[in-house]
Order: structure tokens, then C-alpha cells, then sequence
């Protein structure tokens, strides 16, 4: 914001610039950012930060994030990675032949059991399934294929 606009152009010539005459405008009275916590601000922290203060848990020495890297990806949207004309042409195939989606392949490592399946049986490759995700596929005549 230039310097023209600012509220203290408006308030030139009157002595406090709208800061009181009695409690003047200091620096910093209750000190800087969080400081005061546990003394002057503890009413403060307590009621809108609890448990702000203190440790919780257990301490995990040299944390790896791609150890806990699982991407996942709900059933209703395991047909979205192949196109729509490979699951027609497998729909109208009278053979036995069946489609098999890797997830993993797609970036996804873990299968979900949000949404339904269209009732056409597929083979499902993922390093995880949850419970619900392998009753659905089952359900519609597909099988789950767990990977490394």
C-alpha cells in the first residue's frame, strides 16, 4: 500500500495518532508471538489451544516418509484407469477373459470400499485392501491380487 493511503497521513498534527493519551503505545506489552503461555496467557491457551503444552505420543527417531507413503484409491474409481472402450470390449468378450488393473501402476497402493462396481468381474492388483474392498470385488466375480 503506498505511503498516501496509509491512516496515519489522516491522523498528522493530532498528538497520539489514535492511540490514547493514557496508556500509551508501546512496543510490544505482552511480548512478542506466543510468548507468554504459561504465565500471562495461560486462560488464552487453555481454552482455545488445549494440549498445546506438554508431550503426547511416542517419538519416532529418524522418521522416513516414504515408509508411510500409501496413496489410495476408492473402488468406485478403479474403472477410471483404464478406458471406457477396454472395459466394453472385456463386457462383450465371451470368453473368460477378465481385465486386471494395477493400482500400483497408477501411483495408488491401496484399494478403498467407498462406491459400487459395475457387475463385471475384474482383477484387482494392490499392495492393500481393505476389508469392504475385497467383499465388493468378490461380490461382482473379480478376485484381488495383493503385490510387493
Amino acid at each position: 500500500m503506498p505511503t498516501r493511503f496509509k491512516k496515519n497521513r489522516k491522523l498528522r498534527g493530532h498528538v497520539s495518532a489514535g492511540h490514547g493519551r493514557v496508556g500509551k503505545h508501546r512496543k510490544h506489552p505482552s511480548g512478542r508471538g506466543n510468548a507468554g503461555g504459561l504465565q500471562h496467557h495461560r486462560i488464552l491457551f487453555d481454552k482455545y489451544h488445549p494440549g498445546h503444552f506438554g508431550k503426547r505420543g511416542m517419538r519416532h527417531f529418524h522418521y522416513q516418509k516414504n515408509q508411510y507413503y500409501e496413496p489410495i484409491i476408492n473402488i468406485d474409481k478403479i474403472w477410471t484407469l483404464v478406458t471406457e472402450q477396454h472395459r466394453l470390449a472385456y463386457a462383450k468378450n465371451k470368453t473368460n477373459k477378465v481385465p486386471v488393473i494395477d493400482v500400483t501402476r497408477a501411483g495408488y497402493f491401496k484399494v478403498l470400499g467407498k462406491g459400487r462396481l459395475p457387475k463385471q468381474p475384474v482383477i484387482v492388483k494392490a499392495k492393500f485392501f481393505t476389508r469392504k474392498a475385497e467383499e465388493k470385488i468378490k461380490e461382482v466375480g473379480g478376485a484381488c491380487i495383493l503385490t510387493a
